[in-house]
């Protein structure tokens, strides 16, 4: 039996849904040692800013019981030197690529919407409302429904391409956000980016971490994830969600599908099997052909 694992996104069309989450495989050149990268349904990029960023400074990640903390502060090469130099290799290793948009103001995200959607190569882009808005005193774009709004008018007038919105779980109540971004003009969301952490070392009674709080990833947060996606999809009329939060096994990859992502991220777990997603296409398809599924469509939402 034929089975059909592509998907749509927006103007995009994914060979397979699953993709590798943003800041968890770099720009794709270590993951391309391992596995053939462009079997991907796409890759997510690190946080882009027009400006190299260093990021944070003292202790950027620590493991936690099933998960992972991190406070990497957004490091990343800059515009230019992902244009001439990252693009180019993902490219020739025939990649979908979708680069995350990290500005610290509208302006900045604004900039990057429009330079990076009229640059050749670029599958689409991913707006991560999870950065701060230094303009707005530190608060993350994702967690006032107002300013999320306004960063979502600027850059879908920016965005000449598929545009899908990163999603912050820091919030009462996501599904709001996902609708206001469904009317805003976004082509897809992501759900979810990670859940604000801590940790204090109880040897210098101080946060191990400079910035105080972290981003807590993992197996730890999916059932989190699993519930935002069910809550968003829910709420949703017509623009797909991208599952994320924690996927290690097939059985995590169609829960997020049953609950009604159309495709999934793999993220920390790809630090610890970088073949993961690999993996996971292989195991789709005989799933699919086993239990004489020919389309995705037969799966997403079905929780429902």
């Amino acid at each position: 039996m034929a089975t059909d694992t592509s998907i749509r996104i927006g103007g995009l069309t994914l060979k397979n849904p699953v993709t590798v989450a943003s800041g968890t495989a770099g720009y794709g050149e270590e993951l391309s040692n391992i596995i053939d990268i462009s079997n991907l349904g796409a890759v997510f990029t690190k946080g882009l800013s027009i400006e190299p960023r260093h990021g944070s400074r003292g202790n950027r990640v620590l493991e936690t019981p099933s998960g992972l903390l991190n406070s990497i502060g957004l490091e990343n090469v800059g515009l230019r030197e992902f244009i001439d130099k990252k693009l180019p290799f993902l490219l020739a290793k025939k990649a979908v690529v979708i680069p995350n948009i990290a500005g610290h103001s509208e302006e900045e995200n604004v900039e990057l919407c429009s330079i990076l959607s009229s640059t050749e190569g670029i599958a689409a882009l991913e707006l991560n409302v999870s950065c701060p808005n230094v303009k707005e005193g530190g608060m993350a774009f994702g967690t006032d429904l107002n300013i999320f709004t306004s960063l979502l008018e600027k850059t879908r007038k920016a965005a000449k391409t598929t545009l899908i919105v990163k999603l912050s779980p820091n919030v009462t109540d996501i599904a709001s956000f996902a609708l206001r971004a469904q009317e805003t003009g976004a082509d897809a969301v992501s759900a979810v980016n990670t859940f604000l952490g801590m940790k204090i070392d109880v040897k210098t009674k101080r946060p191990y971490f400079q910035n105080k709080v972290a981003g807590l990833s993992g197996p730890a947060i999916r059932p989190l994830a699993v519930r935002a996606v069910y809550q968003i999809y829910e709420k949703l009329l017509t623009i797909p969600v991208i599952g994320e939060g924690g996927i290690s096994s097939l059985e995590d990859m169609l829960e997020f599908m049953m609950a009604g992502a159309s495709a999934v991220s793999v993220g920390t777990m790809s630090l610890v099997e970088p073949s993961l997603s690999r993996s996971l296409i292989e195991k789709l398809e005989e799933y699919m052909t086993q239990n004489g599924i020919s389309h995705l469509k037969e799966i997403i939402g079905t929780a429902h």
